[in-house]
């Protein structure tokens, strides 16, 4: 079955993206699945962990008051967001990844990366980037 990926981030750019994924997979009518991505490492402890899971919590309320067939993934596994989220779209045959976009300067796209970036140019289905 195809699918809606969306990458969420509890930010007002995952938002934005959570909200467009609800709208096109009800459009479409196709199952929703949302990635929380964390490369983990010394910054996600217990506490991050627990605040994590606290904002899926929030998320996975507001999808069962979809009314949308849903899955909710949250990976931990020292990959970059990118990389998740390309593949959780390609193992759930995905028709469209929704990924929302924050204001960079030049300069910090070229110093930091761009996941974004990424995204659109490997992914193998449709991207759609929203803006908050």
């Amino acid at each position: 079955m195809s699918t809606v990926v969306v990458g969420y981030v509890p930010k007002p750019e995952g938002e934005a993206a959570l909200a467009q994924a609800i709208e096109e997979a009800k459009l479409r009518g196709l199952k929703l699945v949302v990635v929380s991505s964390h490369r983990g490492g010394r910054e996600f402890d217990g506490a991050t962990a627990a605040q994590a899971e606290s904002e899926l919590e929030a998320v996975r309320e507001r999808l069962d008051a979809s009314g949308l067939e849903y899955d909710v993934k949250q990976l931990v596994r020292g990959f970059e967001p990118a990389e998740d989220l390309i593949s959780i779209a390609e193992a759930n045959e995905a028709e469209l990844l929704v990924i929302g976009l924050r204001r960079r300067t030049p300069v910090g796209k070229l110093v930091l990366g761009s996941n974004a970036q990424r995204i659109l140019l490997d992914a193998h289905c449709a991207v759609l980037a929203v803006k908050a």
